[in-house]
């Protein structure tokens, strides 16, 4: 199949570093990739391998990561789609976490977190969720109490990604509870601080090797030096940084589509049925052809976005158009190429139906479609 379009938002540094993830991925991540499923979990040792080839940590300028832009961190979503790797849980710890005290923490700060999370030794998480706030964060019930120099964190956090492997976790609490959204800071919490503990690893329909699990914090005495930016302006810092967010999955939707559709091309092409392979019955050959055509537009649509972000000109009303539309296509269209595989598509040794499982996620975290259309429909 041809490429969709010939893409013009990449610079020959970005194309070296997605030859070098390539290779990292098929060597380290693929042949493992099922068992880590069936663990729940991916080992740590792979983040520290990846820390060491300089896959982490992209766009942050050295020695916080590897000197880049945005242009590097989508480079390496599109090859975790490729590669099928939805346990990697790298986007959120290199694009989400690190950006965060990147952009929020002091020096001091800087220095002692983000080169140990650029080489995998620290592995990072944000943590929002509540079993009772999900995407309304001005609802969270979670408090940060200053006593002298230490803030006393007591609250629950659910649905944490790289929550059991976490080593060092954003945490989103209130300091002024009754300040409602204006009362919310974040806290940098490490792990094997007393009173923090990690819950049951959650079992999900879907990202099985992708270690999601619930936070605890009982009295948990953290230093006011871990505070990021300043005292209550943490809805401000969330708000700001949640359009990378909503481009991170984005990115990964429209490579999963991509990738997918010629993975069906390929296998309507050498299955057989009734005496000819499935891709010359006409409702194939149609089926692919709109999945094709849909796949270009959501793929100009998302380099757009992706150049935009790189001027950092992308608006959080663009950040949740892109969203909604590529999970909206992505989980339609991964549902059309389970079809197009027959029974082998539900099977687990065919990659799409993990895919397809995957896939459906995204159109939850990161803001549900819901949160998206509000956001909007704000512009109309």
């Amino acid at each position: 199949m041809q490429d969709l379009i010939t893409r013009t938002i990449y610079r020959e540094d970005h194309e070296l570093l997605r030859a070098q993830a390539r290779r990292f991925f098929e060597r380290e991540v693929v042949p493992f990739h099922a068992q880590w499923e069936r663990d729940g979990i991916v080992p740590k040792e792979v983040w520290r391998k990846a820390g060491r080839e300089g896959l982490l940590n992209p766009m942050l300028p050295e020695p916080y990561g590897g000197g880049g832009d945005f242009g590097h961190a989508a480079v390496l979503l599109e090859e975790i789609a490729r590669a099928g790797a939805s346990g990697l849980g790298f986007p959120l710890h290199s694009d989400i976490v690190a950006p965060y005290i990147f952009a929020y923490g002091n020096k001091e700060q800087k220095d002692r977190w983000l080169p140990r999370m650029a080489a995998g030794e620290l592995i990072g998480a944000i943590a929002m969720t509540e079993p009772g706030a999900g995407s309304d964060l001005k609802s969270v019930r979670t408090t940060a109490v200053r006593d002298g120099d230490h803030y006393v964190l007591n609250g629950s956090k659910t649905f944490i990604t790289n929550g059991i492997n976490s080593e060092l976790v954003i945490v989103v609490a209130k300091t002024a509870p009754e300040l409602g959204a204006k009362g919310v800071s974040l806290i940098v919490v490490e792990d094997g601080t007393p009173g923090f503990s990690k819950g049951r690893k959650l079992e999900k329909i879907g990202l099985m090797a992708q270690d999601t699990s619930e936070l605890f914090f009982d009295n948990v005495r953290v230093p006011v030096g871990n505070l990021l930016g300043e005292e209550n302006l943490g809805f401000k810092y969330l708000m700001k940084e949640l359009a990378q967010e909503r481009l991170v999955v984005a990115v990964r939707a429209a490579a999963s589509v991509e990738t997918f559709l010629q993975k069906t091309v390929d296998y309507t092409r050498e299955r057989k049925a009734f005496g000819q392979s499935v891709f010359e019955f006409q409702n194939t050959r149609f089926k692919l052809a709109e999945a094709k055509a849909q796949a270009t537009m959501l793929r100009v649509f998302v380099d757009d976005c992706i150049a935009l972000h790189m001027r950092r000109e992308l608006t959080p009303e663009r950040a949740a158009m892109v969203k909604l539309n590529a999970t909206v296509l992505q989980n339609r269209l991964l549902d059309e190429f389970l079809q197009l595989h027959g029974g082998y598509g539900y099977m687990t040794e065919y990659q799409v139906g993990r895919a397809w499982t995957d896939a459906r996620i995204g159109r939850i975290y990161g803001g549900s479609d819901e949160i998206m259309k509000e956001i909007i429909a704000r512009t109309l």
